[in-house]
């Protein structure tokens, strides 16, 4: 939580809240007294037009989700291309994003990578899966505990056990932990140790692997000249 937030909140007329009672414990805790309103993906759409109301008549509005950044498989994208639809001012304060600790962390290439967020559960996830098993830059995505394995499950059929992966739990959480390994090996991790928390999994692309094992083929050669 950076000074600046705690300005913007205190400041607020009204605080969008993911969960108004997830947020009421941090607004208690730094002794914030604004009201909030409930603010999530099953009444966003209904609510927004009232929140743009809100903001042309001249008040100021934050939004807080309940972890991570708004708008990053959160809520907050709808109100924010509204507001900028009705030329209203939209400033994003810098905040937890579990994704980017967690890409920094993996040991795979985060130079350039694709951000996939969460899978469809169930129409339609077979086929994005397969789609990006050529994809050559790092892949990223979010996964409920509940789907861990059935995830890796999945990679390990479509991209073979060898690709290198790291899955990261409750980023900046007390229990943060990251297991790095092949597709099999970690996935072998977590058949014996039940997932628990939110999950990002980092993925090497199909490029990275190509050029890995080019170059363990050339070391091998040339260990055979030698």
């Amino acid at each position: 939580m950076t000074m600046r937030a705690l300005r913007v909140l205190k400041e607020a007329d009204l605080i969008l809240a993911e969960d108004t009672r997830t947020s009421g414990i941090l607004l208690k805790h730094f002794d914030i007294h604004v009201p909030m309103q409930s603010y999530h993906k099953f009444n966003e759409h209904q609510t927004v037009q009232h929140v743009v109301d809100w903001l042309r008549s001249g008040h100021n509005v934050a939004v807080v989700s309940d972890a991570g950044t708004p708008g990053i498989s959160d809520p907050g994208f709808l109100v924010v291309r509204e507001a900028v639809k009705a030329g209203i001012e939209v400033i994003t304060l810098p905040g937890a994003t579990a994704f980017v600790p967690a890409l920094v962390s993996s040991g795979l290439p985060c130079d350039k990578f694709v951000f996939e967020g969460f899978l469809p559960q169930k129409k339609g996830r077979a086929t994005r899966i397969m789609q990006l098993r050529d994809e050559t830059r790092t892949l990223v995505f979010y996964e409920s505990p509940y789907r861990v394995v059935k995830t890796l499950q999945q990679f390990v059929e479509v991209y073979g056990p060898d690709r290198h992966v790291a899955a990261c739990r409750e980023i900046s959480k007390i229990h943060e932990e990251c297991i790095r390994g092949t597709l099999q090996e970690v996935l072998g991790h977590f058949q014996a140790h039940e997932p628990k928390g939110e999950f990002v999994i980092i993925l090497e692309g199909m490029a990275d692997r190509k050029s890995q094992k080019q170059e363990e083929r050339t070391e091998f050669q040339t260990n055979q000249l030698q």
